[in-house]
């Protein structure tokens, strides 16, 4: 037995556990080192867990299983049975309700604009995936060592509440990194060195711009600015010329296929489709990648202002170092057409993105998580809970 709690101690004390009374990593809860030493069991058994790593996002949530890779990747929606308060769906399958639920059942999305907005929904979205993650690799026992991807500009209370999520749904560590940080790892950005590197991660629901040097984070900005804006933008544009209601789903669909930033080699149109606002009879029209440029003109313009706004108040060295290396973009909005191009333009800098940037975020959770060293280091600090007196 004296074996087994002396594998235990070197376990934890490779996890970069730190027992600070002043401040406390975002790993663990306050009390987490003295729990772990209270109640051994629970560090026992997640001897015999699949650690993951997650990347809880607004639009998608991935999950990323320490030594396999990316396993789960589905929609960030949970239907709700609203009489029972039951959940009936997780996942894709929620996701395919959208739009198509009687009055007793509601599809709902418990992360806006990056940040938990439902906590109870929250954390039963967060135990369907680790208990998942456990039962298709069989005899794991679900209490895993937990990294999960905020957006930087979490504000305490928010990032109490991921860390708290992730506890509640059965881990027994929780890990806190920037979504920045994680994009750049997945990246392939040389975090660690003392030249900077800088990343633009374009998510559902908030663009991250962070300036990264010697493993941490020396410039950041993050503005609402995202997929999900660019979707109600082109809902706005069709009310307010075409005089037609469409639906969040069909915005997306036509974004994807044709929307841009910047003036394309040739320009093409598609059909959009919805409901005539005076008729309430279907109705299509054709609209350009020009028409469809300029409804996306405010989300885009706002993404290079902060883009912008970043670089101005970088240290010169750094800013050396960028004119170099470029800025990496990632996320699923770095994906719109011509985006990086426009950037580019605005900057004067290269800009580039990423190979698969769909997957930089949950990427770079999955890294951190392999290397201790790293994770101690590049992880968000989160207050401590003072004790009642």
């Amino acid at each position: 037995m004296s074996r087994a709690f002396a594998g235990l101690a070197n376990r934890l004390l490779d996890s970069g556990t730190s027992t600070s009374p002043s401040t406390t990593n975002a790993a663990l809860s306050p009390l987490g080192p003295v729990i772990s030493v209270i109640n051994p069991l629970s560090s026992f058994l997640g001897m015999f867990s699949h650690d993951i790593g997650i990347d809880l996002g607004t639009a998608n949530t991935l999950v990323s299983v320490r030594g396999r890779g990316i396993v789960i990747d589905e929609p960030s929606v949970v239907a709700i049975d609203t009489v029972t308060k039951r959940v009936l769906a997780i996942g894709a399958e929620a996701k395919r309700m959208v739009g198509r639920t009687p009055s007793t059942i509601v599809a709902v999305r418990p992360l806006r604009d990056g940040v938990i907005s439902d906590f109870a929904v929250t954390e039963k979205m967060l135990q369907y995936f680790i208990r998942s993650v456990h039962e298709r690799f069989g005899l794991g026992i679900p209490k895993p060592r937990v990294v999960v991807g905020i957006p930087s500009g979490a504000t305490e209370v928010e990032k109490r509440a991921v860390h708290d999520a992730a506890m509640a749904a059965g881990a027994r560590a929780a890990y806190l990194i920037e979504e920045p940080m994680a994009a750049a790892i997945g990246s392939g950005l040389p975090v660690m060195d003392a030249a900077g590197s800088m990343c633009v991660d374009i998510g559902g629901g908030t663009t991250e711009v962070a300036v990264i040097a010697l493993g941490g984070i020396v410039r950041s900005q993050s503005v609402r600015a995202a997929g999900d804006a660019m979707d109600q933008a082109i809902v706005d544009y069709a009310r307010q010329v075409h005089n037609m209601l469409i639906g969040e789903r069909t915005a997306e669909q036509v974004k994807i296929g044709a929307g841009s930033a910047f003036p394309l080699d040739e320009e093409f149109s598609v059909d959009l489709r919805g409901r005539d606002l005076a008729t309430g009879l279907p109705k299509a029209v054709e609209v350009s990648t020009v028409e469809l440029r300029d409804a996306l003109s405010t989300v885009t313009n706002e993404i290079v202002r902060t883009v912008r706004a970043t670089i101005e108040v970088t240290p010169p060295e750094l800013v050396a170092d960028l004119m170099m290396h470029g800025i990496a973009m990632s996320g699923g909005g770095s994906l719109l057409r011509g985006l990086d191009r426009r950037i580019a333009t605005e900057t004067r800098f290269p800009v580039y993105v990423a190979t698969d940037p769909l997957r930089a975020v949950v990427r770079g959770c999955g890294e951190a998580l392999e290397e201790a060293e790293t994770l101690a280091k590049v992880q968000a600090l989160v207050a401590t809970r003072r004790p009642p007196r």
